[in-house]
């Protein structure tokens, strides 16, 4: 008796039940992960561009929807850049960009950009700008209303480029400077060793070349007999997590230094090994001591391996990671919570309340964004080196 085989129906049939599964089942996931929602944005672009009769830049109506979806979520930290944005990001992360060579500042004032800090040897250093000045123009736009925060934007371009700046000198006389601009590493890391044997360590970001470029102060501090060392985190807004537990791994005994959560439950422990550094320590922080510099300090004070010296942080607990879209934007996103290696919320602590409360006047505020001030005037300095020398 003959098997009775499938016929070329039976197959395709079999064939097209299992294709229509498939996508049933992917439909499903996507309507589970986006829901009415995504569908509904998803729908509305597409009836702009097929139905809107008025003259429009879809990109910029992405842009502004994009900003709006993830400010909406509520989160500080989480926000989206569009390509320009992005690429400047991406620039800052490598401490490493094309531009003038001066940091500037947005929240002081209704006109221009004040300059924070230069660049030692960059272009704005080269043409004389100095810390303290403000840019009120850049190729002839006025810094004010919405273009002022476009300025930081207008004053990078192509290596080689040229840009005309009006500058406001500390004196209030207007001069016009033509810049070259090119390319600029800055260093994350500063350090110096103070007559009384202090070595002060000043960090201003966690991003590239953070760990190494820190690790490599301490060790010339040692060589020169330091007795101390101060670490300078005011205004450091954190950085990348490697390079964070990197620095703790090399400063403090063996012990957990990090604990983070995934959205799913997944758990992230970074343990430092034996080997440390055995000064006495103290850490300098404020409210714009932010992340990886937060979380930095404390651990060194949990650690009991140093004194924390300034004002109270802000208190953060999510980890953001950047996923790049299509359009050549991207979207920093909290994906991740995380604690001290004891487990302690900064979040619910509240953030660092120092053991030393020390604070500046506005005047020497403004000097430490400027990173003029010497450390001989710094209240918090000082208070941090008496602190060492008493205990």
């Amino acid at each position: 008796m003959k098997k009775k085989r499938f016929s070329g129906w039976s197959m395709l049939f079999s064939i097209l039940a299992a294709v229509i599964l498939t996508l049933a089942i992917a439909v499903g996931i996507v309507w589970h992960v986006i829901g009415t929602e995504g569908l509904s944005m998803g729908e509305a672009i597409f009836l702009i561009q097929t139905r809107f009769v008025g003259d429009h830049d879809i990109g910029t109506a992405t842009d502004d929807a994009l900003g709006a979806l993830i400010s909406g979520l509520g989160d500080r930290w989480s926000y989206y850049a569009d390509p320009d944005a992005y690429s400047q990001l991406l620039e800052s992360k490598s401490n490493a960009y094309v531009g003038i060579g001066a940091t500037v500042d947005l929240s002081t004032g209704d006109e221009g950009l004040t300059v924070t800090s230069v660049i030692k040897g960059g272009p704005a250093d080269q043409a004389g700008i100095t810390a303290g000045e403000t840019i009120v123009a850049v190729d002839g736009v006025n810094l004010t209303g919405e273009d002022r925060k476009n300025g930081p934007t207008l004053t990078r371009g192509a290596e080689g480029s040229t840009v005309t700046l009006t500058i406001r000198g500390t004196d209030g006389v207007e001069r016009t400077l033509t810049v070259t601009r090119s390319k600029v590493e800055e260093d994350p890391v500063t350090w110096t060793l103070l007559d009384d044997g202090t070595g002060l360590v000043t960090i201003k970001n966690f991003n590239s070349r953070c760990a190494s470029e820190a690790e490599a102060a301490i060790r010339a501090l040692q060589e020169q007999n330091a007795t101390r060392i101060v670490f300078d985190v005011r205004n450091n807004g954190g950085g990348y997590l490697k390079e964070l537990t990197d620095l703790l791994d090399y400063l403090l005994p063996e012990g957990i230094v990090f604990r983070g959560e995934s959205k799913s439950g997944k758990a992230n422990i970074v343990e430092s090994d034996a080997s440390c550094v055995k000064l006495s320590m103290a850490v300098l922080v404020n409210e714009n001591t932010y992340s990886a510099a937060e979380l930095f300090a404390a651990e060194l004070k949990e650690f009991n391996w140093a004194t924390t010296v300034g004002t109270a942080t802000t208190g953060k607990g999510y980890s953001q990671q950047t996923f790049p879209l299509p359009n050549g934007g991207a979207i920093n996103l909290s994906t991740a919570r995380y604690c001290t290696g004891n487990g302690v919320s900064l979040v619910k602590t509240g953030g660092i309340v120092p053991d030393h409360v020390v604070t500046l006047t506005e005047a020497q505020d403004s000097a430490v964004k400027a990173r003029t001030l010497d450390p001989a005037d710094d209240p918090q300095i000082q208070a941090a080196i008496a602190a060492l020398t008493q205990s």
